[in-house]
């Protein structure tokens, strides 16, 4: 795999013009990606290459709920954090949760682990619990022994976040540090932000972006953490990110990756982006949400990619297959 943290240094200097400020002609492939986004429920599409629009859909402004695309921007905040001195990625949570000190399975339990989804936790994919609820979460893992994709370790973060933040007495509400440190700086304007059962902003989902402030935070994550010349999240911080786990390494903190792995768990099967891997660019990081949600980031082709789609609940429940594929897409857009 391509060095994840040289890509990073190399693109860190390069900040492309936003997507309302270029656009060139649209890639060959641009019709018939629009086309197979369309026979899945697509509502937008947006593709930049080196910050100039290469591939739209007519609509690219209407906020859109990206479901768990959500969590990819708690690996962000997790990065700078990491830079602010707020927390390491390798230290224990229970050195922030008291609760869990008691524990000891759950003392062990690192922040790095919550983020791979690694930590034990079992929780309901879809139904978040409140921040101190999320704590009481089970355990039916060892920590780092087994993915369980689920809403808990995210909600669990957010808590950690939370007294990390009032410990230094700064708001403690996480989603006003993330605006603060990356989406304001960067320029995103949020569509909205839904709060949990214990009125604080969900972490595992609740996002709501046009497809064009997406684009934003996929153009910060391709430029390496820069914006306007100025290195907002250290680049060895960002590049943990994307590095998989032993339990699933095709899913980094909070981004999937294009990286074989063995884990059978529905969600990590939902996408052919582990099947695919040795066809896909090795440095691609992916947001996903339900309903195929994509934030595709491929700094090798210096592209960002954001689909969104209406997200059909009913088939969702029934446990159908939408047939999309994000192989298949991209070989539809990036034609060799």
């Amino acid at each position: 795999m391509k060095s994840i943290t040289a890509i990073l240094v190399l693109l860190a200097g390069c900040a492309g013009p936003s997507a309302s400020h270029a656009e060139s002609a649209p890639f060959p492939g641009c019709a018939a990606a629009l086309a197979y986004s369309n026979e899945h429920d697509g509502l937008a599409l947006l593709v930049l290459e080196n910050g100039e629009v290469r591939c739209r859909s007519k609509d690219v402004a209407t906020p859109q709920e990206l479901w768990s695309g959500t969590k990819s921007l708690l690996g962000l905040m997790a990065a700078a954090a990491v830079q602010d001195g707020l927390l390491a990625l390798d230290e224990a949570a229970s050195d922030t949760l008291a609760e869990w000190r008691s524990d000891p399975v759950k003392a062990r339990i690192t922040i790095r682990e919550l983020l791979a989804m690694t930590g034990g936790q079992a929780s309901t994919v879809g139904r978040p619990a409140g921040y101190l609820d999320s704590l009481k979460a089970p355990l039916t893992a060892a920590p780092g022994t087994k993915f369980q994709y689920g809403p808990a370790p995210m909600q669990i973060f957010g808590e950690i976040m939370r007294r990390k933040l009032a410990a230094r007495s700064l708001d403690s509400d996480p989603r006003q540090y993330i605006e603060r440190r990356i989406l304001d700086p960067i320029g995103v304007k949020i569509g909205d932000w839904r709060s949990g059962p214990d009125g604080l902003p969900l972490m595992p989902q609740g996002l709501a972006l046009s497809s064009q402030e997406w684009a934003k935070i996929g153009e910060f994550v391709r430029r390496g953490g820069v914006q306007e010349g100025k290195q907002l999240i250290d680049a060895a911080a960002l590049a943990e990110l994307f590095r998989g786990s032993a339990a699933n390494p095709a899913y980094g903190l909070t981004w999937w990756l294009p990286q074989a792995t063995a884990a059978t768990d529905p969600v990590t099967r939902s996408t052919d982006i582990a099947a695919h891997a040795a066809d896909l660019p090795a440095d691609m990081v992916v947001a996903a949400g339900a309903g195929d949600q994509r934030l595709y980031v491929i700094p090798s082709l210096r592209l960002t990619i954001v689909r969104q789609a209406r997200l059909n609940i009913l088939g969702l429940a029934a446990g159908k297959k939408s047939g999309w594929s994000d192989a298949h897409f991209l070989e539809l857009l990036l034609p060799k």
